[in-house]
């Protein structure tokens, strides 16, 4: 992934070392002695954050019509208003492409946050991503608007101060703009511009847990596949439109075939996930602080109706090859799909009232990356270890660290068991406790699986001290 900035080398070294000092701002760091000998290493712990619930709300945000208005922008357009947003903040934005389409328009993602150009130690990767079918653009001009938001508030809203300060937020607004291209303003039904140039739904387009996907991997579902895989997200949520609901994994069912091909009527069985109190809450968080959703009322006399805002997605209509499931089943990514709006493509005039129905949902959500536990895996030298598993006892699906020992995982109140792999470590337990109030910091130190190599590393110190005595000695003596 390469970012579309300009910078000489001296100021990428330059940045680099502010990052480096700014992370002092979120991180202390405890001695630990090398047990092979040599120089000390630096083992980071997190500080704790100042919790969430001590913070006023988020402020109203009424955009600048000269900068962003409440219209829909086509590619070109999209592309100038996020170049200009990154060329005007460059302390909160960066900007990169994960790839093209398949009439090769780029598939932008702008980083906010008040460390965007490097990942800081310490700092979880969210995302949102829009527009996954091209005829349900919503989603696509509330992240633009998003992103206006949050640069022209981080110095006078302390909430999001907070969040930017303490969360890198990747936003893709649109994952198919050739679809877009292609659909119409007013059209709330129907499947012109859903599809991307090839006629594929991307959202069908990922492998499954459940059935083997053959579809042909297409270049935008093979370009987020490979973002998720380089940065370890910790929660994600895709936007929609044509509903009004919250819908969390698993979308597939292992029986999730159609009951009748006349009327493509499928069961209602949900297909529930390890974490589904997680996924149930992430879902109620969004709903909740939604204008409407909560209320579960249904679009059209014929579309079902959702309790409290949220449903199953297997329960609502089971799916193969979904994005929602695969963040999570290979990623530990918890994502949640958010239909946020009756009809597909609504009249450009309504834009506003949906802006003003979701600005604190889109906010409040992206905060729930700070609940639960986080913290680091170490090896014995107080040095991190890269891709160490982690599942927490009784949830089946686990999640890794990153390649500085990070971990992050949202957890409601309650007592907990992690257990922690490394290839090359023996594996270890470690019991810990979440509170609502502040995220559970948490750092394990794995031992060798091979106890000789310890040993002898401890010899050779041993010998080594010996070694210095006697010189001490015979330098005394000379003397």
């Amino acid at each position: 992934m390469i970012l579309r900035k300009t910078i000489a080398g001296q100021l990428l070294q330059l940045l680099a070392l502010i990052i480096i000092h700014a992370s002092c701002h979120t991180l202390t760091s405890a001695k630990t002695v090398n047990p092979g000998g040599g120089e000390l290493q630096q083992q980071p712990q997190l500080e704790q954050q100042q919790p969430i619930q001590g913070l006023p709300e988020p402020r109203a945000y009424m955009p600048d019509s000269q900068n962003l208005d409440f219209v829909y922008h086509d590619h070109e357009e999209l592309t100038r208003f996020l170049r200009a947003t990154s060329a005007r903040y460059p302390n909160l934005t960066a900007l990169y492409s994960i790839g093209k389409s398949i009439q090769g328009r780029d598939l932008w993602v702008m980083v906010v946050s008040s460390s965007p150009y490097e990942h800081m130690i310490g700092k979880p990767d969210v995302k949102y991503v829009g527009n996954i079918h091209g005829n349900e653009p919503v989603g696509r001009e509330m992240l633009l608007h998003l992103i206006q938001y949050f640069v022209t508030s981080y110095s006078s809203d302390q909430y999001v101060k907070w969040l930017l300060d303490n969360t890198r937020i990747h936003i893709l607004p649109t994952m198919n703009p050739d679809g877009y291209a292609v659909s119409k303003e007013g059209t709330c039904d129907g499947g012109q511009g859903r599809y991307n140039a090839r006629g594929f739904d991307l959202n069908r387009n990922f492998p499954d847990y459940f059935k083997q996907n053959n579809k042909r991997g297409q270049p935008e579902t093979d370009a987020v596949k490979d973002w998720i895989s380089k940065i370890q997200f910790v929660l994600s949520g895709s936007l929609h439109g044509g509903a009004l609901v919250a819908s969390y994994p698993y979308d597939n069912t292992p029986n999730s075939s159609p009951l009748g091909a006349v009327f493509q009527t499928y069961s209602a069985a949900p297909s529930l996930t390890p974490d589904d109190d997680v996924l149930k809450h992430l879902s109620l968080v969004y709903a909740r602080n939604h204008a409407k959703m909560s209320r579960g009322v249904a679009c059209k006399s014929a579309t079902p109706a959702f309790e409290n805002g949220i449903t199953n997605g297997a329960a609502w209509y089971p799916l193969t090859g979904g994005m929602q499931d695969y963040n999570y089943v290979w990623y530990g990514c918890m994502e949640i799909t958010l239909e946020i709006s009756c009809c597909k493509f609504p009249p450009a005039y309504e834009l506003k009232k949906y802006w003003e129905d979701n600005q604190l949902s889109l906010i409040k959500f992206l905060a729930e990356a700070h609940r639960g536990v986080q913290g680091f895996v170490f090896d014995p030298a107080g040095m991190p270890i890269e891709r160490a598993s982690i599942k927490i006892k009784g949830r089946d699906v686990g999640f890794q660290t990153t390649k500085y020992g990070e971990f992050w995982r949202i957890l409601l109140p309650g007592y907990y068991k992690a257990e922690v792999f490394a290839e090359g470590f023996a594996p270890r337990e470690v019991e810990f406790v979440i509170v609502e109030q502040h995220p559970t910091l948490l750092n394990v130190t794995l031992q060798s699986s091979k106890p000789y190599l310890v040993a002898s590393s401890v010899a050779s110190s041993v010998t080594t001290a010996k070694t210095r005595r006697v010189n001490d000695k015979l330098q005394l003596a000379a003397d």
